[in-house]
């Protein structure tokens, strides 16, 4: 029997990462809220990212019968989370819509935007801080922003389904029955030299 082939990826090119200012349903992204006014994609700015996983806090269970300390699920957390971005020095895009104090949404595309994939994970944050990190060392102007995570994320939602475009309508003066159809055919023509007597 064949072992199956798993298509590993790296995250960089792939994964997507977005600010989103509001959601209505935590449990279900629509594809209009990954789109503006209400979404900002952080992805090509980012530098470094740490945190963002839901940890747990075991409690141990250890019992006369036993000397192994057995434990038990204990309580979900979400430590201070982060995002580097790189500074650009002619646009504050990045500063505008990552201000200290506010609240919305980092929504991860794991494996990027493929509708349906259930791999988006949804993070309900604030942002702590934002500050510039200075250097006199050989690389490029880096902005740090912290997040504090204000609720449980939601892991693993399907990537919305793209959207549908209705088709354009038709120009003024055609009517709404009326259709254009051109037909193109193709032929193909011998010619037979003849010899004149």
């Amino acid at each position: 029997m064949s072992k199956p082939t798993q298509h590993r990826f790296l995250r960089r090119g792939i994964s997507k990462i977005y600010w989103l200012k509001s959601v209505a349903d935590r449990d279900r992204l629509e594809r209009k809220e990954l789109a503006p006014p209400n979404a900002f994609e952080l992805t090509d700015a980012v530098s470094d990212i740490d945190g963002w996983a839901l940890e747990n806090d075991p409690i141990e269970t250890p019992d006369m019968g036993s000397t192994f300390n057995s434990s038990i699920p204990g309580n979900d957390k979400a430590d201070s989370s982060s995002l580097t971005f790189y500074e650009d020095q002619l646009s504050d895009e990045i500063e505008q819509h990552q201000p200290k104090g506010a609240k919305g949404f980092v929504v991860f595309l794991r494996k990027g935007d493929i509708p349906g994939s259930k791999s988006v994970d949804l993070f309900p944050v604030q942002i702590a801080t934002r500050a510039a990190t200075y250097s006199t060392g050989n690389e490029a102007a880096k902005t740090k922003v912290t997040y504090t995570i204000l609720d449980e994320p939601s892991l693993d939602l399907p990537v919305p389904e793209a959207r549908i475009r209705p088709l354009p309508k038709p120009s003024r003066g055609v009517e709404e029955d009326e259709v254009d159809i051109t037909v193109v055919s193709a032929a193909t023509a011998s010619v037979i030299e003849r010899d004149e007597d």
